[in-house]
């Protein structure tokens, strides 16, 4: 039985078309992906669904009657439910503040907020989803990023008293910052709202999650319906295709030059207060991906190296010379850049136009005689370093929050390479990222390790990791326990050494 139906959906901006006469169907009881390059009209239909974008064209039907949702709140009294990709938290009110937002406060005589009941709550609703460790009366700006979406995950799946129960639950990218093992009980929770007839659509770049998890898959390209079909009926090849328009022959690139024999840089003993005597070193043209359970010190490490972190001993070498990393704005200078792993908050200024995002950080050394700057000099080289990282825009001028995720992660990309560095700080380089520009990326790092560039790639895929690492280090409670080769190594083993379960293999 058919839950929720759209026909005939169409919604343009500015006369430029986001959606064209698109149909979904979403049954009773299945787990529905939505799927699509960055761009390709997920997010319109999304907002749409949520009463937050009003269509140019649509019929909506439930259980078979037309309905109307001209707002959020009567998308809630459909009994429909979303979490989106955008954390809409309020870093300032606890954990229990946020997870009973839009439900209402529970009071004492009707007047006074029980604060009893709401941490028991929210402590309930953290539970279904198997987390024990947040404490409901903590602030959430001192969670971490994937604590912070499991506390919005648990809002959406909390029961509403007086209100339609959920019928659809509607997840834009749930997994994006989460771990394997958060990913995981979220998967289970999903598979509870199945089996009680409930449904959900599910929107995720991560194509073997949504291989695995869901039944049904459609397809968006362009802001046009593609295809919909099962998913056991349909190959991880396929799905690419259908989504880009041609088929990737390989999920990663090969390297295009090995390795040089000279470091570029070499670390030793390296302490702060969350990392411990930390040693490796990284040839030129190589890559050292480090993997890690959450909160084993991959991107306190990054940022230790790029200056954001009091060091409390240890060395570093930079291209043979001795570096201390002071600030962030010494490393861009020095020969370090960093993409950070949430690039809406950390790596992009999104109400300024692409050129401005690019220079920033190099504005001395783009400026004549680190003086006199113009925009004209600022877009000529913004277009140059776009057209390196294949960015897909209207041209330099165009403002950072009007492109695609995919985009968006391009332009930090073309801000980092900017410089020129010696060493390329990478922490979930792909986060949110559709397979398109998935590869894109990867060939872009492919080619700068092939000019020499070293690159440092966090990242809790795994096949990303095994894909395009040359070596891999694994660290458990800030401190790196083994160094392996990325070659023949199987992710069961690569997960089994995070864990600390199996015997080290040979270091590398």
């Amino acid at each position: 039985m058919t839950l929720i139906s759209l026909t005939n959906v169409s919604k343009a901006y500015a006369g430029i078309p986001a959606l064209r006469d698109v149909s979904l169907d979403i049954a009773a009881g299945e787990i529905h992906a939505l799927m699509g390059e960055n761009g390709a009209g997920k997010s319109t239909l999304i907002k749409i669904l949520a009463g937050v974008v009003a269509p140019d064209t649509a019929t909506i039907t439930l259980e078979g009657k037309p309905v109307s949702i001209d707002s959020p709140a009567a998308a809630r009294r459909l009994g429909l439910r979303f979490i989106h990709q955008e954390l809409n938290v309020v870093p300032t009110l606890s954990v229990a503040e946020n997870v009973i937002l839009g439900h209402g406060y529970p009071r004492r005589a009707g007047v006074l907020v029980d604060w009893a009941r709401l941490n028991g709550v929210a402590r309930d609703a953290l539970g279904r989803l198997g987390v024990t460790h947040i404490d409901p009366r903590q602030r959430l700006a001192k969670l971490s990023l994937g604590d912070q979406m499991l506390v919005k995950i648990s809002s959406a799946l909390l029961a509403d008293d007086g209100h339609a129960p959920a019928r659809l639950y509607v997840m834009d990218e749930p997994t994006a910052a989460l771990t394997r093992e958060e990913s995981e009980r979220l998967f289970r929770v999903l598979h509870e709202i199945r089996a009680a007839g409930n449904s959900v659509l599910y929107v995720s770049h991560r194509l073997d999650e949504v291989m695995a998890l869901c039944d049904r898959a459609t397809v968006l390209r362009d802001g046009r319906p593609i295809d919909t079909g099962r998913i056991a009926d349909i190959t991880h090849d396929d799905l690419v295709a259908l989504m880009i328009g041609r088929r990737v022959e390989e999920a990663y690139p090969a390297p295009i030059v090995p390795p040089s024999s000279t470091p570029a840089i070499e670390v030793e003993a390296l302490s702060t207060p969350a990392l411990h005597r930390v040693s490796f070193s990284v040839r030129k043209g190589e890559i050292l991906g480090i993997a890690g359970l959450s909160g084993a010190g991959q991107t306190q490490l990054l940022r230790t190296l790029f200056g954001d972190s009091r060091i409390a001993g240890g060395t570093i070498r930079l291209d043979g010379k001795p570096y201390r990393p002071r600030s962030p704005a010494a490393s861009w200078g020095g020969g370090i850049a960093y993409v950070p792993r949430e690039r809406r908050n950390e790596g992009l200024i999104t109400s300024r136009p692409i050129y401005q995002n690019i220079t920033l950080p190099h504005l001395r050394t783009e400026s004549a005689g680190g003086i006199w700057l113009t925009p004209r000099r600022e877009q000529r080289e913004a277009k140059t370093l776009g057209d390196d990282v294949r960015l897909r825009a209207s041209g330099p001028a165009q403002l950072a929050r009007e492109l695609s995720g995919g985009n968006q992660q391009k332009v930090v990309f073309a801000k980092a390479l900017s410089g020129k560095p010696t060493l390329l700080l990478l922490d979930e380089p792909t986060r949110g990222v559709d397979v398109g520009a998935k590869f894109d990326i990867y060939a872009i790092i492919r080619d700068m390790t092939a000019k020499g560039m070293a690159v440092i790639l966090v990242s809790s895929d795994l096949p990303e990791l095994l894909g395009m690492s040359d070596r891999i280090a694994i660290m458990r409670d800030g401190s790196i326990t083994a160094i392996v080769t990325a070659a023949g190594l199987g992710e069961d083993e690569l997960l089994n050494l995070c864990y600390g379960r199996t015997t080290t293999p040979e270091a590398a």
